[in-house]
């Protein structure tokens, strides 16, 4: 989205007005440097807002220097060089996916799990990921499926393999 033809300097410095020195503008909106404000603060490794990110590169865009526009929406001049670069090598302007976790893989058979725990339920671990690689076709690891199981806090019920004691009670 281009936003440089709806953005000029006097936006710019009446955006500057409204928001005094004593306020600063981030992903979460416009903050109190106060410690009493701190319920709705930025952290840091929180991600500016789009409409800020749009902002920042409009007014870039219309010919103010990044120096210039770095404090006027409190962001830092590697921020908008960087902003600039990401725009120009890949075109984008948008938040960058967070790596993170990933997925569980046995998400979308859960009910096929728990079905077969109920049909067979002194299965091993080891049975059991043999019947989810060729039923399901997912590769999971022991520890994984332990997880899964605790997850959906069904356990693997053994037969007793062996005769009760007659000496003492089991």
């Amino acid at each position: 989205m281009d936003t440089s033809a709806n953005f000029n300097a006097n936006q710019a410095i009446s955006f500057a007005e409204a928001h005094p020195a004593g306020k600063a503008v981030h992903a979460g909106g416009i903050r109190n440097n106060a410690p009493e404000d701190d319920a709705m603060t930025w952290r840091s490794g929180q991600s500016y807002s789009q409409d800020l990110r749009d902002r920042v590169l409009a007014a870039v865009d219309s010919g103010m220097s990044a120096y210039e526009v770095a404090p006027l929406f409190r962001v830092s001049v590697s921020y908008i060089y960087k902003a600039q670069g990401r725009r120009r090598a890949t075109g984008e302007t948008t938040v960058k996916p967070r790596p993170g976790r990933p997925g569980q893989k046995l998400a979308a058979h859960l009910e096929a799990l728990q079905a077969q725990i109920k049909v067979e339920p002194d299965a091993t671990l080891a049975e059991l990921r043999a019947w989810v690689l060729a039923e399901l076709g997912v590769s999971i690891s022991v520890g994984g499926l332990w997880n899964t199981l605790e997850r959906l806090d069904l356990s693997l019920k053994k037969r007793v393999r062996m005769l009760p004691s007659r000496n003492v009670p089991t």
